[in-house]
């Protein structure tokens, strides 16, 4: 049985923008190469499987498998060219290649010349890995064979830096193929999955990151209490081994990045407290630095710096860069074992005693990307970054300053979240963002003060905006 697929209409539209490109014959050579990448379980290969089923065209899709032998992976190929419906495959069978030159050749020989056609080659970094002549005769072949052809070919992957190298101006393929990221679910995907209205639809946001497997297990209509419940009830749900897949594929074993990850995950976010949460373990004296950039270049995590007219680039936080990695971090190293245990009583009141406080601060990335989506406006015109601003004691700690730039300029407001399950933006909330607003460098005496609230906000307070849960989920539609 098919497994019904949604979401993604914004991917999929994309890829028919490349795949019309090769229909009309529009771009510089018949044929087009898109390198698809994004995080692991993101759902890539669903996403070009559902494009592949969904056209009306002669097509082939091969995956590598890890580690294999070259070639075991070249014949492999070959069995799926003909296998495919694709016009010569016929002319192809029997034929083995003894490098990847050959079997690259192969494929172009089963593709037509007067029909566009699909090829998908998923996994590419480990095609890449078990043996260093396949990225030469992938550019060899496509410059002589394959770009003449009207194919569409996407090279997927999911080791970021591999599958952006590909795009280097010193290595072989470079200026061969555009490039296209496949990001979690959106907010208002999670919503329409989930079936939960805007508030409703944050908090599942939040827990499953948007990773599709995860949302997919959410019942229609289930509360966030009632989903937890199930899931922690169940040691081998989506939402407790999603994670530890996804750990093991980036740190398949225990490693000084993987406790840098983990202390990130569970709060720490400046090099002063990552350094002392890691000190207790075994991470020399100078090797922080390094191990958070390389984290940074892998998007394991992302860093920020304070938005103002005045730069501060010794004031870096970190936060983890996946948004269901940052709920399993938190969470899951406590309650998977007591789930185990088949105490998911104890797991679901592990994760209820720090839910508040976590969901509070996680909310926030969130509401900035959102608040970027729906601005500029008429309101705003000149606001096209939104950020935080904090000082090196954090108090005040601003969460969101609104800029012409980053660095900024000018700055257009400054503004609080407010994200509590009853209680809305209020005149308490209103007098402290009042009083620290000032602290941030570049906001003149009369700046715009706004906020984002749960529950909106008091009615009469000054406010120059207040976006809702409704708002936000509008901004992803």
């Amino acid at each position: 049985m098919r497994v019904e697929f949604s979401g993604r209409e914004r991917d999929l539209a994309a890829l028919g923008q490349q795949w019309q490109s090769v229909v009309d014959a529009s771009a510089a050579s018949r044929g087009r190469a898109v390198i698809v990448t994004g995080r692991r379980r993101v759902g890539k290969s669903r996403l070009v499987q559902e494009f592949s089923d969904r056209l009306d065209a002669p097509s082939v899709v091969f995956q590598a498998t890890r580690g294999r032998n070259p070639a075991a992976e070249r014949a492999d190929l070959a069995e799926a060219v003909v296998q495919s419906d694709l016009p010569g495959r016929a002319e192809v069978a029997g034929l083995t290649a003894t490098d990847w030159n050959q079997a690259l050749r192969l494929l172009a020989m089963a593709l037509p010349d007067d029909v566009p056609s699909l090829v998908v080659l998923d996994e590419v970094p480990w095609l890449m890995a078990q043996d260093s002549e396949f990225e030469g005769a992938l550019q060899t072949v496509w410059d002589r064979h394959l770009r003449a052809k009207p194919v569409l070919m996407l090279l997927v992957g999911s080791a970021l830096s591999v599958m952006e190298s590909l795009q280097s101006h010193d290595r072989a393929f470079y200026g061969r193929a555009a490039a296209m990221t496949i990001h979690p679910l959106h907010l208002a995907d999670v919503a329409d999955m989930a079936g939960l209205p805007a508030a409703d639809a944050v908090d599942a946001w939040l827990i499953t990151g948007g990773f599709p497997e995860v949302v997919a297990s959410w019942p229609q209509g289930s509360s966030r209490l009632d989903f937890l419940r199930r899931s922690l009830d169940d040691p081998l749900s989506p939402l407790l081994v999603s994670g530890q897949l996804t750990l093991l594929g980036e740190f398949p074993e225990p490693s000084l990045s993987r406790q840098v990850l983990e202390a990130v995950g569970a709060g720490e976010r400046t090099y002063a407290t990552i350094a002392a949460a890691v000190s207790a373990g075994t991470v020399p004296s100078g090797t922080l630095s390094p191990l958070l950039k390389t984290l940074l270049v892998k998007r394991a995590l992302a860093d920020e710096l304070p938005l103002s007219t005045a730069v501060d680039t010794r004031n870096r936080r970190y936060r983890v860069a996946d948004p269901y990695l940052r709920f399993w971090l938190a969470f899951a190293p406590d309650v998977v074992a007591l789930a185990e245990r088949g105490r998911a009583d104890l797991a679901l009141a592990r994760v209820e005693r720090s839910w508040a406080s976590w969901r509070g601060r996680a909310v926030e990335p969130l509401v900035r990307s959102s608040l970027e989506r729906l601005l500029p406006d008429d309101a705003w015109p000149d606001v096209m970054t939104v950020g935080g601003w904090w000082n090196r004691q954090n108090n005040p700690e601003i969460d969101l300053v609104g800029a012409d730039r980053t660095p900024a300029r000018s700055l257009g407001f400054v503004g609080s979240v407010k994200w509590h399950d009853t209680q809305p933006f209020d005149h308490k909330d209103f007098a402290c963002l009042l009083r620290d607003a000032p602290a941030v460098p570049g906001a003149s005496p009369d700046i715009p003060l706004v906020a984002v609230s749960r529950n909106g906000a008091e009615p009469g307070l000054p406010l120059a905006a207040c976006w809702t849960p409704a708002d936000m989920v509008a901004a992803w539609r």
